[in-house]
């Protein structure tokens, strides 16, 4: 049983699925079950029967070559193959021998007449026995057990690549609805900076009553107040993690981990945008911006 490693295809592929397949080969059949939930790595359990034990790690590298992350329990089942009794039938024939001797001796010290049957015999204890069928030659094991493990990931992988192409269809949907408050944001940002003028200009008016207002004194403070309140870096760094995370989707393989620290960063921008909003329009950009993104972070969870 020689695993052999294949180079990931470029596939989005979700922590989650359930392989199953069955080989049979000397007499015994294989069914191997194989079901994976997500983990921050790859952590395998197998369970095999005692006959099989020896082929432990060799399985466990089979699997290794398959996945990179997720929980991944593996359970086989050895049985007699299709048509296979599991126990043979042993006839100890000294013993019957012995039965039929003293039955026709008894016969013939109480004159009884007659002879021995078969079935008679056959039901006397010890003459028949069931005995566990004869164990497999162990060379002959392993390539069997390789044959249903290779069939069951292959399950396991086409399920969890099916969810993962599932997972990436919405991630891409997502990121398309930041990228829209992303733009909801910028656009109103501009007008933001007008009114926040306008309201100071207000508080003012109304803390000076009808005294001179100092023009110049007002444009100080709604540079400053700009300043403070300015999201233009926080929006580029936006918008190049938003180009970072469709190029890691198109690219397809073991995207979890960097899709984790992007979506982090995503988050921590968002946050400094939400923190630095003084206007109902932008707070409410920031945090629909944070809802979708609470969202990938769900979805980032379930990819390999």
């Amino acid at each position: 049983m020689v695993p052999t490693r294949t180079a990931p295809a470029p596939h989005l592929a979700s922590m989650t699925g359930f392989g199953r397949a069955e080989a049979a080969g000397d007499g015994v059949s294989v069914t191997v079950e194989a079901r994976s939930v997500n983990h921050r790595h790859l952590d395998v359990a197998l369970r095999l029967p005692r006959a099989l034990a020896a082929f432990e790690p060799e399985a466990r590298r089979l699997v290794q070559s398959r996945l990179e992350r997720g929980r991944v329990d593996v359970a086989v089942l050895l049985a007699p193959a299709p048509g296979q009794a599991a126990q043979r039938i042993r006839a100890d024939a000294p013993l019957a021998a012995e039965y039929v001797a003293r039955a026709r001796e008894l016969g013939r010290e109480l004159g009884v007449p007659g002879d021995v049957a078969l079935a008679w015999v056959l039901e006397r204890p010890g003459v028949l026995r069931a005995e566990e069928a004869d164990a497999p030659d162990e060379a002959a094991l392993g390539p069997v057990l390789a044959q249903a493990l290779g069939r069951a990931l292959d399950e396991l992988v086409a399920r969890r690549r099916t969810e993962g192409e599932a997972l990436g269809v919405e991630l891409r949907k997502l990121g398309d609805d930041l990228g829209a408050q992303v733009d909801l944001i910028e656009a109103r940002a501009p007008a933001a900076v007008a009114r926040r003028e306008e309201r100071l200009r207000e508080r003012i008016r109304a803390l000076l009553g009808g005294a001179t207002v100092d023009e110049g004194r007002i444009l100080t403070e709604v540079a400053s107040w700009a300043e403070k309140t300015d999201v233009r870096e926080e929006l580029t760094r936006l918008r190049a993690h938003l180009g970072q995370l469709a190029q890691v989707l198109d690219a397809g393989g073991a995207v979890g981990r960097p899709l984790d620290f992007l979506v982090q960063e995503l988050n921590r921008e968002v946050n400094t945008i939400a923190s630095k909003a003084d206007d109902l329009e932008l707070s409410q950009a920031a945090l629909a911006a944070k809802g979708a993104i609470e969202k990938m972070r769900e979805q980032v969870q379930n990819l390999e």
